[in-house]
C-alpha cells in the first residue's frame, strides 16, 4: 500500500535502513534518502505488512515523465529472502508503468553486500547502466535500468 510515512513502525524502519547503509557504504557514495528526502512530492512510498509487521518498503522517485528512479528498499532483516523484496518489487514496477513511466532506473552497492539485491533488480529485467540522473561514475555503486 502507499504509505504517508506517517506511522512510528516506518520511521523506525527507514532511521533503521539510513543506519545501516551510512554504516556499510564509504563516504561520498551515500544516497540513501532520510525520511525527509522521502517525503517529497516528487516521491512515492509503499510499505508491505504481514500479520500486523512492516516487513519491507520501497519507493520511486519521479525524475522526469517518462524515467524514474527505484529508491529505499528495503526488506526486515529476519524476513530477508522470504519474497517479501520480489513481491514488492513487481508491484512497484507494474504501480510505475501505470503511472506512465517508461523507464525505471536504481542506484546499488557494488560491493559483496548487495549482491542479492543486484540479483534480484537482474531477475526483474533491470540491467547495469551509466550513471543517470545527477549521479556521477562511483566504483562503490552499481547504476541498473530497464524499460516498461
Amino acid at each position: 500500500m502507499v504509505d504517508d510515512l506517517s506511522g512510528p513502525e516506518m520511521v523506525l524502519f527507514l532511521e533503521a535502513h539510513v543506519r545501516q547503509m551510512q554504516a556499510i557504504t564509504p563516504a561520498g557514495s551515500k544516497h540513501a534518502l532520510d525520511l525527509d528526502g522521502l517525503r517529497s512530492p516528487a516521491m512515492t512510498v509503499w510499505s508491505v505488512s504481514d500479520g500486523g509487521t512492516l516487513v519491507g518498503c520501497g519507493a520511486i522517485k519521479r525524475l522526469d515523465a517518462e524515467h524514474a528512479e527505484l529508491k529505499s528498499m528495503r526488506t526486515r532483516p529476519s524476513r530477508t529472502r522470504s519474497g517479501v523484496a520480489s513481491r514488492l518489487l513487481g508491484h512497484i514496477v507494474g504501480e510505475a508503468r501505470g503511472m506512465g513511466f517508461s523507464r525505471l532506473s536504481l542506484e546499488t552497492g557494488s560491493s559483496a553486500f548487495f549482491l542479492p539485491a543486484r540479483r534480484l533488480y537482474e531477475k526483474f529485467g533491470f540491467r547495469e547502466c551509466a550513471p543517470f540522473a545527477d549521479y556521477r561514475p562511483d566504483p562503490n555503486s552499481t547504476f541498473m535500468t530497464r524499460e516498461l
